[in-house]
């Protein structure tokens, strides 16, 4: 369950950010710049330390080899979904959402994979002293 929970968050801040939909963080501040450029910094920045947050977890834990690897592996999948004709990638705004559950798929293994590996190893990762 708390895999699920991390993947929905990494999702929610991604959609946030950016969706098909119009209604979006890169929508808004695109729009309404001149209008509200205060609440659109403050946004931008809670924005940004969720990335950081999510970000700087992912690369501890799985690394950019780890992340490459993941990535890798839901572009298989993507393909071979594209292959056995369940899914069309002929609809931009479907694209985008599938970059948006790819990326928050990296994300959420990332954030979750410690607590994988501990399950698994019955070892803890601990960060650097020092950091």
């Amino acid at each position: 369950m708390t895999f699920l929970f991390r993947w929905l968050a990494a999702l929610g801040l991604l959609s946030a950010t950016y969706n098909p939909t119009g209604y979006s963080f890169a929508h808004w501040a695109r729009s309404s710049l001149s209008d509200q450029m205060p609440m659109i910094v403050l946004a931008g920045l809670v924005l940004f330390v969720g990335y950081v947050i999510y970000l700087r977890a992912t690369l501890r834990s799985i690394g950019g080899f780890g992340m490459i690897l993941v990535a890798s592996l839901v572009g298989a999948l993507a393909w071979v979904l594209v292959d056995q004709g369940l899914l069309r990638l002929d609809n931009p705004s479907l694209n985008a959402w599938l970059g948006i559950i790819a990326l928050s798929v990296i994300l959420g293994i990332g954030l979750s994979w410690s607590h994988v590996r501990r399950r698994l190893s019955g070892q803890s990762d601990m960060d650097d002293v020092g950091d």
